[in-house]
């Protein structure tokens, strides 16, 4: 298992200060104070709908040798031809168009994602919203060496166990959205507190996805409208959380009213990504999430072992059921029974790792029949996000829904979705939820991508390629949720304690056996494995 890339952006603030680097890892994020006029301007360099012929925007890149990813505001140029790469920029303070080291570190860090793609770059821009003026930035090799360089440093910073120290007297402070965390004049730093909450079992997931449209309170019922239509009302008591996909909003008395019951929000980006989640002010087993850090900083390498050897038998079974690799489901056979002996978490990794490549490779043998055959043809092997085809687009959108489902489930029991056993907690990420998730991704997530491919429900229309990026249309978002949705609340037989369960109810169960096996009242932990 590798760790994600780093966000282009992240690297851009590390030109500035490290300790705002590291920070951000952490996830002690604040707003940056923006002109209105740059605001709007970066809302349509956002905005991938809004793209030309000759005019991309919003477009993913990546760099495989880096290990790297972003997103360029603007790319101009034809499909096949050179390429000019534009960032919108907010007029600096002091009121003056001038291109800033973090300026040209981050153009660089593009063009060099933009190359490695393939792509040739012949200019880069920075295009400054206040004055509406774009100025021309003519990159050295000693900046793409710099970049490079920064890279490394980034990672070097934001792996440290503890932050930098603060900066004294810098001028990089004074306008810093990061200063009420830093406090650099303090010379301290506290870590925030994060706050679950339980969920009530017995409801549904209502997903939000049209863009534009909001999701209020009104008389004892969940209502989504946009521009005037109601799209949906359902009686609030029958909603066990709520996922709002992309650009659609919630009312503040909805989020009000769901906190009161201990329902969770999860918010995601229109790629399906997880941005954050809503916690309230009660949650149970405060002691036990004490327990849950020591027990993540001291390591538990009986919880990781079941955890992965419980993803590698789903997934040779589902590979078993759907595809043509009888070779390759027998080593994964062998790899799974060696996870639960691997004597460190290093060659637990290891093993998922060759795992994965096995399972991958064969992925392509489950799209078998006509609807599919689109989809398997791009079909070149597992790659995170931007995804360079159908399959793993279909794979990282349903992945993103499975780690929200994952999240709650743990906000539900009173665990803290980031101190995890597998997964580093160290980054910003939900790592106990990327834990939990492993078990159920081949029987959930990969099933509902196999399934809805196979049998048209994803079909080659419900995907657009752009810059070497392949995204998921509207539509295709809506038919992959709802195949989400059906299979997720597929009863079947849990293997441990012998009755039936929905996949939904058994995320809960498996992170109540987290739970307990943290505290004592549990023996130990068994993983999900179908047959």
């Amino acid at each position: 298992m590798t760790s994600d890339p780093i966000p282009i952006s992240l690297v851009a603030h590390t030109a500035f200060c490290p300790r705002r680097a590291w920070l951000e890892s952490v996830g002690e994020k604040t707003d940056t104070m923006q002109m209105q006029a740059g605001i709007e301007a970066h809302r349509r360099a956002d905005d991938p709908s809004q793209s030309r012929p000759a005019e991309y925007r919003a477009v993913s890149v990546r760099s495989e040798r880096l290990g790297l990813s972003g997103r360029c505001d603007v790319v101009e140029g034809s499909a096949d031809g050179p390429l000019t790469v534009v960032e919108y920029k907010a007029t600096p303070v002091r009121r003056r168009p001038e291109v800033t080291e973090a300026n040209r570190l981050q153009l660089a860090l593009q063009r060099i994602c933009l190359e490695e793609m393939g792509r040739v770059v012949a200019g880069t821009e920075v295009y400054f919203t206040g004055h509406r003026r774009r100025v021309e930035v003519d990159l050295s090799a000693a900046d793409l060496l710099e970049a490079e360089e920064a890279v490394a440093r980034t990672r070097s910073i934001i792996s440290a166990d503890h932050a930098p120290e603060p900066l004294q007297d810098d001028h990089r402070c004074q306008w810093c959205s990061h200063e009420s965390v830093c406090l650099p004049v303090e010379h301290r730093y506290e870590a925030s507190r994060r706050r679950v909450i339980a969920a009530a079992p017995d409801a549904q997931i209502v997903h939000v996805t049209t863009p534009g449209s909001r999701a209020s309170l009104s008389a004892g019922r969940l209502e989504v409208k946009k521009d005037g239509e109601k799209l949906l009302s359902v009686p609030i008591e029958r909603v066990l959380g709520l996922v709002m996909h992309g650009n659609a909003d919630v009312s503040s008395a909805l989020l009000r009213e769901l906190c009161w019951r201990d329902r969770c929000v999860v918010w995601c980006s229109w790629s399906g990504r997880v941005i954050g989640w809503s916690q309230g002010a009660d949650s149970p087993n405060g002691l036990q999430r004490v327990q849950q850090h020591v027990a993540s900083a001291e390591g538990r390498l009986d919880i990781a072992q079941q955890m992965v050897a419980a993803k590698i038998a789903n997934q040779a079974t589902l590979l078993r059921r759907n595809g043509d690799a009888a070779e390759e489901i027998t080593k994964m056979r062998h790899l799974q029974r060696y996870a639960l002996d691997a004597p460190s978490l290093t060659d637990l990794l290891g093993v998922e790792g060759e795992a994965a490549s096995l399972y991958f490779a064969k992925f392509a043998t489950m799209l078998e029949g006509q609807a599919s055959r689109f989809a398997a043809q791009q079909w070149r092997g597992r790659y995170r996000r931007p995804a360079p085809d159908p399959v793993n687009a279909a794979l990282d959108y349903t992945y993103a829904i499975l780690l929200g489902e994952c999240i709650r489930a743990l906000v539900a029991c009173g665990l803290d979705p980031h101190a995890g056993f597998l997964h580093s907690s160290s980054r910003n990420k939900p790592a106990l939820a990327l834990d939990l998730m492993e078990e159920f991704r081949a029987p959930v997530a990969d099933s509902v991508v196999v399934r809805a491919l196979r049998n048209g429900e994803l079909s080659e229309d419900d995907f657009t390629a752009v810059m070497g990026a392949c995204r998921m249309t509207d539509r295709g978002r809506k038919q992959l949720i709802a195949a989400f949705e059906r299979r997720i609340e597929t009863s079947f037989r849990h293997p441990v304690f012998g009755y039936d369960v929905t996949w939904r109810r058994a995320i809960e169960v498996q992170a109540r056996l987290v739970l307990g096996t943290i505290d004592g009242t549990q023996r130990d932990y068994k993983g999900v494995r179908v047959r």
